[in-house]
């Protein structure tokens, strides 16, 4: 076993797709996932998700939360968090709120971080800065 399974939230994982799978198509889930082996096509969810180190997957990703040790080669959007483990690697743009990053990470794409949409206080705020906070969401 890699060290990547000493993760916090990984012995909270539901579901494991093992080394010697091969997935593709359209994947969804609403608790947590660990993916082992390979997948290919796209994974919505709005629980939590753990690439492990050897996983490759080639998806475009909308989740909760992520943590990826493995290869992913596509866009992933976390809506709370994403980490990125010393083993990771991501080709691909990510949009999250919150970012961690290990160092030895190989990542090729851009980042965009997502503004917490509940924070904005439209009693307190002017209508020019709402907008403006609300186009970037």
């Amino acid at each position: 076993m890699s060290k990547n399974n000493d993760h916090k939230g990984f012995e909270k994982t539901a579901t494991t797709l093992g080394r010697e799978t091969n997935f593709d198509g359209t994947l969804k889930f609403k608790d947590s996932l660990k993916i082992d082996g390979n997948f290919e096509g796209e994974i919505i969810s709005s629980g939590y998700l753990f690439i492990e180190n050897g996983a490759v997957v080639k998806a475009d990703i909308r989740v909760g939360s992520i943590v990826i040790g493995g290869v992913v080669r596509g866009n992933i959007e976390a809506a709370e968090k994403l980490e990125m483990l010393s083993t990771g690697q991501v080709f691909g743009n990510i949009r999250t709120a919150k970012l961690k990053i290990a160092d030895g990470v190989v990542f090729d794409g851009k980042c965009e971080m997502i503004k917490n949409s509940d924070a904005i206080d439209v009693f307190s705020a002017g209508v020019q800065k709402i907008k403006k906070t609300t186009q970037s969401v």
